[in-house]
């Protein structure tokens, strides 16, 4: 297929003559394009459910989820990985981003890289991917040949695979498992992917690891109760965190986390349940870290 039949390649007949609007025209233009986004994400909630199941399945056996694409897409991948860790408190290894040209292409493009499938076998092999893994490829055309290499090698290695594209038929679409085609339809400024098709492929990443994150028992209530104090922004959101959740004042919340070095969800045990940091430790770990699961083994 020519590149200008592509959906994120045709010409936007509501800013054909943006270059002659005023400023505020020009924003009203933008904006009014990206209230299609949610749209058009919308319409594939049920694909976007499969593979949050497929993902939360893999990871139960051992298995990892890695993002790969080039540009805007593989930004966005790593992107995403790298927020998992302080947010939800899990190990660096569990999500990773893979984007073509290697850690150099997140700020300078890289001539070439996004269309060598090989490099992308070479990026899977370096992180020693296994079956038990999930490899979602990104790419707003739906035919990057880096993330067509890495899902095809990934397919043939066993892994589930996912596809995220804002094409109909993106040609990714045929080495996945669970292909998701967000068509969000021509950009502002024409081919410019990283506007509406990069704003689709961020909100689809968001749901993809937070529904996981969530169903993984690192959410209680609404509440990222896994979250890693590393810098005093995160300590006072530790307080709060406990503090909401068990309705206690600030005092209160401080004492039960000084008890169990800052462990938000053991806070919220012991002051739950009256029990000691060990044997709440022990419960979380007998019922997968969820805490309305331990509570229940506690009544």
């Amino acid at each position: 297929m020519k590149i200008n039949k592509l959906d994120t390649e045709k010409v936007n007949q509501e800013s054909l003559h943006i270059d002659e609007m005023d400023t505020l025209s020009i924003l009203q233009t933008i904006n009014n394009e990206d209230q299609k986004v949610a749209i058009a994400v919308k319409d594939v909630l049920p694909e976007i459910a499969k593979a949050v199941d497929c993902i939360c399945k893999k990871i139960s056996c051992g298995g990892r989820l890695i993002y790969m694409g080039a540009g805007t897409s593989g930004r966005l991948g790593i992107l995403d990985a790298s927020e998992c860790p302080p947010t939800y408190g899990v190990e660096p290894t569990l999500v990773q981003g893979l984007i073509a040209g290697g850690n150099q292409a997140l700020t300078t493009a890289i001539e070439g890289a996004e269309d060598s499938q090989e490099l992308a076998i070479l990026d899977l092999k370096s992180i020693q991917l296994n079956s038990n893994d999930v490899v979602c490829g990104i790419a707003a055309s739906g035919r990057t040949p880096y993330v067509i290499g890495g899902l095809n090698y990934a397919r043939d290695l066993g892994c589930s695979t996912i596809s995220i594209c804002c094409v109909h038929q993106g040609i990714i679409s045929q080495y996945a498992n669970y292909p998701i085609e967000a068509v969000v339809g021509p950009e502002v400024v024409t081919g410019s992917t990283r506007m509406k098709a990069g704003t689709a492929q961020k909100m689809i990443l968001n749901m993809l690891s937070t529904a996981t994150m969530i169903k993984m028992g690192k959410v209680y209530g609404n509440l990222m109760v896994d979250v890693q104090p590393t810098n005093e922004k995160l300590k006072q959101r530790a307080v709060s965190i406990v503090c909401q959740a068990i309705e206690v004042s600030e005092d209160i919340a401080l004492k039960l986390l000084d008890e169990c070095h800052y462990n938000v969800k053991v806070a919220i045990l012991m002051g739950l349940t009256g029990k000691n940091e060990t044997e709440c430790l022990n419960a979380l770990k007998s019922h997968q870290e969820n805490i309305s699961k331990t509570i229940k083994s506690f009544q």
